[in-house]
């Protein structure tokens, strides 16, 4: 397949705004006497294949059967681990699925240019993205191609312990942005990674009871960090100190956007020269790494975590909250993951499939959202979603932070698509790797090797 989108014939926008009402009601849209349009929804690019999902999805597929004769949809299930490699193979083959989901925008980038624009289902169903959290559908946007509508988010936010900060005589984090935060001797100060780091040392401890400001701090005995950054991935460490793109914008040279080596000099010095954020072999030590994430072993002070993250906290204990990221140079930014269904530019039956998805992110997705722990997208759905989170924990958290969050999303995403995405992604990775196990290194330098190579990868492609 070589990723070009099929024309929407003028005939096929009345179809389109049809099958988008029907998606919505019983018989609409049903063509008499004629054999059902077949459709297959394939899973599982993101989450969907644990067991309690998958009959969710089936039932809400029955649903959608049941209202509709001529469409007729099957689910395909494919485990996460084996699910790119799959679905790869079926486009090649020409044998791919319509409707795909739910997907994140790392995992659609992994497809760059084989997704259908839905701009024209859009405008021709007259769809109202203002239901929308504000800025949401700009992340399902690529260039003028909207590859989807908005349906699960989960922006980041700086998790906390309350008991340590208290425990420490600080005040806790600001919870709304714009906020500054307030020392012990009442000076107030923006909230920025300068004021986080001043924090984060503070809030780091050796097993003498010394924070890392006081003279005969132990380094090689820590019991208690302060900070600890997203590490599972450079683009998000990097986006949380602004949103950026290693594309300069010419779709073929490679630039490391400011804010992210900012990011990462903070990372790579807060490791190995200031001590308040763990090392990767600490990192993997059974003491520090709870359940995956180092903040859920309770020995971490702060944390920036998407909010996903709620599967694990509760190991943090009673006492954890959230606050708003700190902003750099004058920005904030959340980081923010988004999962959506998109359908495939191959598909021979992009009309239905439309009315499909649009089912999908619209009657169906409370049951779906409730199923994949996710928050929804649209505003008017989510004070009933954060009222069902708050009921997994004992702790009073303040969810407001998260749905203030965002509107601080990133911008281009830091997941969005780059050439040779796969070659630069394991580049990253193998850079993250060295940092987080080797000191001693010159950050200027690690940051021009990474760009070369990068580069070279790119250029061989062209």
């Amino acid at each position: 397949m070589n990723g070009t989108r099929p024309r929407l014939l003028p005939a096929l926008a009345v179809i389109v705004s049809a099958l988008v009402l029907a998606a919505c009601g019983p018989g609409a849209g049903t063509r008499t006497g004629a054999a059902p349009v077949e459709l297959r929804w394939y899973c599982c690019l993101g989450t969907g294949e644990q067991a309690d999902q998958v009959k969710v999805q089936q039932a809400v597929i029955d649903k959608f059967n049941a209202l509709h004769r001529d469409i007729k949809v099957k689910l395909e299930v494919v485990t996460y681990n084996s699910a790119r490699d799959t679905l790869a193979t079926q486009i090649a083959s020409g044998n791919g699925p319509d409707v795909v989901g739910p997907v994140g925008v790392g995992g659609a980038a992994a497809f760059h240019g084989q997704w259908l624009d839905l701009g024209p289902f859009i405008t021709s169903g007259d769809v109202d993205l203002g239901s929308y959290a504000e800025g949401t559908a700009d992340l399902y946007r690529i260039g003028s191609v909207r590859e989807g509508l908005p349906f699960a988010i989960y922006p980041s936010t700086l998790y906390y312990k309350a008991d340590l900060f208290e425990e420490a005589g600080l005040a806790e984090p600001p919870h709304k942005y714009g906020e500054k935060y307030r020392w012990p001797d009442g000076r107030e100060v923006e909230w920025n990674d300068d004021t986080l780091k001043e924090l984060a040392l503070k809030l780091t401890v050796d097993k003498n009871g010394k924070d890392a400001t006081e003279d005969g701090f132990d380094p090689q005995n820590i019991v208690q960090y302060g900070f600890e950054p997203a590490r599972d991935d450079l683009r998000y460490q990097g986006a949380a100190f602004g949103a950026g793109s290693l594309d300069s914008g010419d779709g073929k040279t490679v630039r490391i956007p400011d804010a992210w080596a900012d990011a990462w000099r903070f990372f790579y010095d807060g490791m190995w020269k200031d001590r308040f954020i763990m090392t990767g072999p600490v990192f993997e030590t059974d003491q520090f790494n709870g359940d995956g994430a180092a903040f859920f072993s309770g020995h971490v002070a702060m944390s920036v975590n998407f909010l996903w993250s709620t599967y694990g906290v509760a190991g943090a204990g009673t006492d954890w909250n959230l606050a708003a990221m700190p902003s750099h140079d004058g920005t904030t930014t959340s980081p923010t993951s988004a999962d959506t269904f998109r359908i495939l530019a191959g598909s021979k039956h992009p009309a239905e499939a439309f009315a499909f998805l649009s089912y999908l992110v619209g009657p169906a997705s409370g049951e779906l959202l409730s199923a994949y722990g996710a928050m929804p997208a649209r505003t008017a759905d989510q004070d009933a979603f954060f009222q069902k989170l708050a009921g997994q924990f004992t702790n009073t958290v303040d969810w407001q932070v998260v749905k203030d969050s965002v509107r601080y999303a990133d911008k281009p995403h830091s997941e969005a698509y780059t050439p040779k995405y796969n070659q630069t992604l394991s580049i990253l990775g193998t850079y993250r790797s060295r940092w987080m196990t080797k000191s001693g290194l010159d950050m200027n330098v690690e940051l021009k090797n990474m760009r070369d190579e990068i580069q070279d990868v790119w250029d061989r492609s062209r």
